[in-house]
């Protein structure tokens, strides 16, 4: 009988499960939608039983499929990160998961720079420290505003120390999850740092133990998803987070290899097998043993994408049949503007950004509207900011390798858009070869499981086992004029960042 894997990626709105065999092929996949708690503009927090239901629900939907989920050998969680969740000691969530872009720990954030000191805490752990963007924020902010869940919290976690202990009913976390707490070693201790905890002011106790992402948490006993089919006792691995799941998908397992990842973000990701890192990224172990990753993540690039659609576009995109539809409309929109949008040149930080600039308090600006801007102009200078942030991290990561990036792969439900990519193309001057393949995270988590149940021998079997299809490689156009245009917008959305911060400051109330 074959044996199942089973990978779970928890997204920023909906969850996924995805079934793959020994081969590593697709065997069935279904998603369902989860509630987040949003009171006001700076919470974002993961409703944790609604988030279970839809565990549930991607379960059930898979039986429906007719998938054999009695040959489940192996479960595994890829998730979103940081999602921080306060357990009891029975395991309770004492506050629901408050994700990377919830932004009340900005106080908290401060605190710790000041406490450890900007360049103390990039020693230790390889990044700065931004509200919520880092869980050590949301952990101090629990702590100075909800004491009573703080003394009741026997452990901090991230979604997949939640999920395992709902399943199995251990606690842990892997490398590439804690390396975003603003608590861990990430620099080659690969442990929760003494001096962090004691200087930010967070119990090492409330900290849980730490794996590396193929590693079995334990066994499930949960009576609802065995209910469903799975066999009690099926090993729990503990996964990782979901950029490092999709890119071993994707083929990111050594040292150089890239890859973009479209979604809500734009994260550009970097194998390295050398602990040196820049200050401009998001860097962490990667799942793969032995490697580390640059990850320049744009927070809300494709979210600006969506926002442009939502506010600006619902008549053009009424007949739509779906939000993919409306977006890929939405897109032919913007081809009807021309390279560098008459001159407009927009900023894509909707709520602050992390790589490069790392400002909570950062926004999005159009510069550059005339009387003679369209609506078509403006639609496609958001898709051009994320060709000029690429360009821009891409820039940075060969300064700090010494590695030229000529190419690279790109998956997720935003890189089929054959406009957008033919734009970031275009202005990063890279081939961009875009791969086959919408839901890569729970199928890294599949492959995680595999690895760690021993049906693959290591990550780098199991990577090599997925036999990708290449949608569409996108070469760059070298026309002169074009570079031109591109080149002299790239430098005005360089320049305006540094321009406008101390506005954004004061925009926030932080400066006069």
């Amino acid at each position: 009988m074959s044996k199942y894997l089973l990978g779970i990626d928890v997204g920023t709105s909906s969850l996924k499960v995805a079934i793959i065999d020994e081969d590593a092929q697709l065997i069935g996949i279904s998603s369902s939608k989860y509630d987040l708690i949003m009171p006001d503009e700076k919470s974002v927090q993961i409703d944790a039983k609604s988030m279970w239901r839809s565990l549930l629900e991607c379960l059930i939907k898979l039986k429906e499929q007719k998938v054999d989920l009695t040959a489940v050998a192996g479960i595994s969680i890829s998730s979103l990160c940081p999602g921080l969740v306060a357990l009891d000691a029975k395991g309770e969530v004492l506050v629901d998961p408050i994700i990377y872009s919830d932004r009340r720990s900005s106080v908290e954030a401060e605190q710790i720079l000041k406490r450890v000191g900007k360049d103390k805490l990039f020693e230790i752990t390889a990044n700065g420290c931004m509200a919520g963007a880092f869980s050590g924020t949301s952990m101090l902010w629990i702590k100075n505003n909800l004491p009573d869940s703080y003394k009741k919290t026997r452990y901090f976690g991230h979604l997949n120390t939640y999920l395992a202990c709902r399943m199995t009913g251990e606690i842990g976390i892997d490398y590439s999850n804690a390396s975003y707490t603003s608590l861990f070693e990430t620099t080659g201790g690969k442990k929760w740092s003494e001096f962090l905890c004691e200087t930010i002011g967070i119990d090492k106790d409330k900290l849980p133990s730490l794996h590396e992402s193929t590693d079995v948490i334990g066994g499930l006993i949960d009576k609802e998803l065995i209910g469903l089919g799975i066999k009690k006792n099926t090993p729990v691995i503990i996964g990782g987070a979901d950029t490092p799941c999709a890119s071993i998908v994707a083929g990111v397992t050594h040292a150089g290899d890239v890859c973009e990842s479209v979604g809500t973000t734009d994260v550009l990701t970097v194998c390295i097998d050398k602990p040196v890192f820049g200050r401009e990224f998001i860097n962490r172990c990667h799942v793969v043993p032995g490697t580390w990753i640059y990850q320049g993540a744009m927070s809300f690039t494709g979210a600006a994408n969506a926002w442009f659609l939502e506010q600006f576009l619902h008549e053009a995109t009424a007949s739509a049949k779906n939000l993919s539809d409306a977006l890929k409309m939405a897109n032919e929109d913007a081809s009807h503007s021309v390279p560098g949008c008459g001159g407009v040149v927009f900023l894509p930080y909707m709520l602050g950004e992390r790589s490069p600039i790392w400002d909570a308090d950062a926004r999005s600006v159009f510069f550059g509207i005339s009387i003679k801007t369209t609506r078509s102009d403006m639609n496609r200078a958001v898709l051009e900011s994320c060709g000029y942030g690429l360009r821009q991290m891409c820039e940075i990561a060969q300064s700090l390798t010494g590695k030229e990036i000529r190419n690279f792969n790109s998956i997720g439900g935003g890189a089929k858009s054959n406009v957008w990519a033919q734009i970031k193309a275009d202005i990063t001057q890279r081939e961009i070869t875009v791969l086959d393949k919408y839901d890569m995270a729970p199928v890294g988590a599949g492959l995680l499981a595999g690895v760690g149940v021993g049906v693959f021998k290591d990550i780098y079997e199991a990577s090599e086992k997925v036999q990708n299809k290449i949608y569409r490689k996108f070469v760059p156009n070298t026309d002169k004029n074009l570079a031109e245009i591109y080149q002299k917008n790239y430098q005005i959305y360089l320049s305006l960042y540094p321009a406008l911060a101390g506005l954004f400051k004061k925009a926030a109330g932080k400066s006069n």
